[in-house]
């Protein structure tokens, strides 16, 4: 057990895990083509009603790797893709990855201003697309590296009965047609790469190799690449099966609504979920109707998801007496789990939920509370199999904290990321003699057990989503209307936070939060535009001139709180 061996936390390992696990020589391809040869005729994907066995998407997969071998992908490229949770982005992912390429992940509701520098750092010259965004990406065509862009029409996935009814003429399924897709002239259909020979790529895959790009803002707030290795996504699932004791035992549902353009659903999802011959149930959007409909059709016995997803989701349950007992496993992470929250829905499902903690760079679980009676309401878990926290000092790392007292978060383990794309400078404070440092404050009980208390980095998250001041602030001072601006997180009831902006005004501007909104809409993801607007007549900054936006975040608490707030 080496350096492990006399670690506090071992002793809440439930009595099924392992101290100390092997991975072997898996990759995402070796795995998908052990899950094809045990599993060939079981379901492997649901969408809208829609199934497609392992057998059929392995048949997807090696005509959409020919296509793309075709436009000149080959192994060591990057591609990008960016899409909704469907089918074509599970095949997509998995057609790149025969390749030997590596998959470089988006948002499909980002604008061509938020990714054109992310483009310009991976430069991947093909992307896979939804159609709506096709002016998104031939734009980006004209202004990067980015040569090809291949669009995915969603409703060529769907049931042949809900394709029908979406192609009539009728004024209300216009509208619902044109949610799901638009106009990509000058683009190449996904449809035409399906309509090549289903050829096998022979191509040597290793753990060494990358398998994903996913851009975070690290410990900075500068947009940055991710670059997550076959052995990290590998390391994440032997840790996590091993974490969930029997799950795969059975036939096994994962309900899919977390966006596999995330680290989070990108493994507990798709890489777990495909090692195990899971389907997975694929959710394009988190709207109610979807979710409540998918979870009454398919009877999901995985849910992994946010706190935000299981108060909406038991709330419909017990207000509807629906029966969701099917789910045994869930897991929490991306904000705090409050403890009602989990009583309510382990009241209702019958189930386990546990809370873990990770990053983006970690690929992503680092901790996690055990599933039998060893976990801990409130907390984040005791580190994962192999893997190593240390509370230290964030002026000197070199300094342990004692048992109790707060630190920054510092971690290494198998799952962890090497170094972000392009970004020498980044590396040198992202790590300390090996170890990871997340840039997020917890505390180590004596016996393990790790809670947070603060984010080192001003990040907000709402709606399970990470969203980061500068960024926001970066778009919104070139309003003319705005002398100086600070984005902060106004707390939610359920844990999370409201992106809100507190302002100052060039003289003679008036407070107009429509003009302001429809700046920001016109530039940002919906989730990134400030749902308020509060008019301060100075914001506070530091010696350096650098803002200070806890303190501002604490005075805007307080006017709220005094009813002084103006908006």
């Amino acid at each position: 057990m080496g350096a492990f061996e006399n670690k506090a936390w071992l002793q809440h390992y439930a009595e099924w895990t392992d101290r100390q696990l092997s991975y072997g020589d898996d990759t995402l391809v070796s795995r998908f083509n052990d899950a094809v040869a045990k599993h060939r005729n079981k379901k492997f994907t649901w969408f809208m009603g829609k199934e497609l066995t392992y057998g059929e998407v392995e048949d997807q997969v090696r005509r959409v790797a020919t296509g793309l071998s075709g436009l000149g992908v080959k192994q060591g490229d990057r591609v990008a893709i960016a899409l909704p949770n469907c089918p074509q982005h599970v095949v997509s992912i998995l057609a790149v990855h025969s390749l030997g390429a590596t998959v470089v992940q988006h948002n499909p509701l980002y604008t061509a201003y938020e990714l054109k520098d992310q483009f310009d750092d991976h430069g991947a010259k093909v992307v896979i697309a939804w159609d709506k965004a096709a002016p998104v990406y031939k734009e980006l065509a004209r202004t990067t590296q980015l040569e090809k862009v291949i669009t995915v029409n969603m409703i060529d996935a769907m049931p042949w009965h809900l394709r029908t009814v979406l192609s009539l003429p009728l004024g209300s399924i216009k509208k619902k047609r044109e949610e799901l897709t638009g106009p990509a002239e000058g683009t190449i259909p996904f449809a035409q790469l399906l309509s090549n020979e289903p050829k096998r790529a022979d191509v040597c895959v290793t753990q060494d190799d990358i398998a994903f790009i996913l851009y975070t803002s690290g410990t900075t707030g500068a947009p940055k690449g991710a670059p997550l290795t076959h052995g990290n996504i590998n390391a994440n699932v032997v840790a996590g099966l091993e974490w969930f004791g029997n799950f795969g035992e059975q036939d096994e549902r994962i309900f899919a609504v977390l966006p596999l353009f995330h680290v989070y659903g990108l493994t507990l999802n798709f890489a777990i979920g495909f090692a195990v011959g899971a389907q997975s149930i694929l959710v394009p959007a988190p709207k109610p109707e979807l979710m409540f409909s998918a979870i009454e059709k398919t009877k999901p016995t995985m849910l992994p998801g946010v706190p935000t997803l299981y108060e909406r989701i038991s709330d419909w349950a017990i207000d509807n007496n629906k029966d969701i007992t099917s789910i045994r496993y869930s897991f929490s992470g991306a904000a705090t789990l409050p403890t009602a929250t989990l009583e309510k829905w382990e009241k209702v499902t019958g189930g386990r939920l546990v809370e873990g903690y990770g990053l983006t760079e970690t690929a992503p679980i680092l901790t996690a509370n055990p599933l039998d009676g060893n976990r801990r309401p409130g907390y984040i878990g005791v580190p994962f199999p192999d893997t190593e926290i240390r509370i230290a000092n964030p002026d000197n790392p070199d300094e342990t904290m004692p048992d109790g007292e707060p630190g920054e978060l510092l971690a290494r383990g198998p799952q962890v990321f090497s170094g972000y794309l392009n970004k020498p400078e980044a590396n040198e404070k992202a790590f300390h003699n090996g170890f990871f440092r997340t840039g997020d404050m917890g505390v180590m009980e004596e016996d393990g057990f790790i809670r947070l208390v603060a984010r080192i980095k001003e990040m907000i998250i709402t709606g399970g989503f990470n969203v980061y001041p500068d960024e926001v602030e970066q778009v919104l001072k070139h309003h003319p209307d705005i002398d100086d601006i600070a984005i902060v997180g106004r707390p939610r009831p359920d844990g999370s936070e409201d992106v809100v902006a507190c302002v100052t005004l060039h003289e003679g501007a008036p407070l107009d939060p429509d003009s302001l909104q429809s700046y920001a809409r016109e530039r940002l993801t919906p989730y990134k535009v400030p749902r308020t607007f509060y008019h301060f007549e100075d914001l506070n900054r530091d010696q350096t001139g650098k803002i200070r936006r806890k303190q501002v975040q604490k005075t805007l608490l307080q006017m709220l709180e005094e009813g002084t707030a103006k908006h």
